[in-house]
């Protein structure tokens, strides 16, 4: 994208949000986004012909995140979302200087609020290698975690995001390490988990379950609800929010979801409306 001519976004209140994510993990924001802001039409962009980014260099997701945004905008998209911690940590910035005026919103995992809330002083994070390297989150941790003297524990396993599109059977050696991680968590004195991977909100009813059943002083935080507040507060600002109106009768639960591969896969629309339901449209970008 270097020289690349500046984009804007559209202007039209009945244009998309776009969604961008390696995978299928986005969905969770999108799920939020749907919850809080019926009336909107919605494109999802996942390059599952490169997932995951958590393991690749900082350039590499640069570029493939610039290449799905531009996709997005050529979508006519009024505002876009990164769905996806990794690609927020290594391409937020560069793509908002590509498109200065299309608003852009990134996930970064919500750290600040659990340190603020935590009465121990020791946070855990539960990311990709990708995230847990990046800028965004280093930053957090040096602005807000180390002043206050919070510990930041950072924990990584590669197993969740497949766990989570194999339908996260718990009798899975995944999930019964993610048990037992719950009780490190919890002898490290942690009061707050930060879910910072977009897969991971969908096992948060195993986290409840599990920290309920072995009585664990957890709490458990995804930054989900906060992207949509942010998104809402966006189009309201630059008069972009859709109206009720848009939505037909027939629609009365809002327009479905239309969800792009970049990759086609037998089993990817089983899991994507296993996730998010079987209203939504899966295609592929050939």
């Amino acid at each position: 994208m270097t020289g690349a001519p500046l984009r804007v976004g559209s202007k039209d209140s009945r244009a998309p949000i776009g969604l961008f994510d390696s995978g299928v993990g986005g969905l969770s924001v999108y799920i939020h986004l749907a919850e809080q802001l019926p009336a909107e039409r919605y494109i999802y962009y996942a390059d599952t012909l490169h997932v995951p980014y958590g393991n690749r260099d900082s350039k590499d997701i640069e570029a493939l995140t610039l290449t799905a945004v531009e996709w997005l905008y050529q979508q006519g998209c009024k505002l876009i979302v990164i769905a996806c911690n990794s690609a927020s940590a290594h391409a937020l910035q560069t793509a908002r200087r590509c498109y200065p005026q299309l608003p852009i919103v990134g996930l970064v995992p919500a750290l600040k609020p659990a340190v603020l809330a935590s009465t121990s002083g020791h946070v855990a994070v539960l990311a990709t290698k990708a995230t847990l390297d990046g800028a965004l989150l280093n930053q957090v941790i040096s602005e807000v975690a180390a002043p206050k003297g919070t510990r930041v524990i950072k924990y990584f396993d590669p197993e969740l995001v497949p766990w989570v599109e194999a339908g996260m059977p718990e009798t899975s050696e995944t999930a019964q390490r993610l048990r037992q991680q719950l009780q490190a968590f919890a002898s490290a004195d942690v009061d707050y988990l930060i879910l910072g991977c977009t897969h991971y909100p969908f096992f948060k009813g195993f986290l409840f379950d599990e920290i309920e059943a072995q009585q664990l002083a957890l709490q458990v935080v995804d930054s989900g609800q906060a992207i949509a507040t942010r998104v809402k507060s966006l189009l309201a600002e630059q008069r972009l929010l859709a109206t009720t109106e848009s939505v037909s009768h027939t629609e009365h639960k809002g327009h479905p979801l239309v969800f792009y591969a970049s990759e086609n896969n037998d089993r990817l629309k089983n899991v994507v409306q296993r996730l998010v339901g079987p209203q939504t449209q899966v295609k592929y970008i050939i």
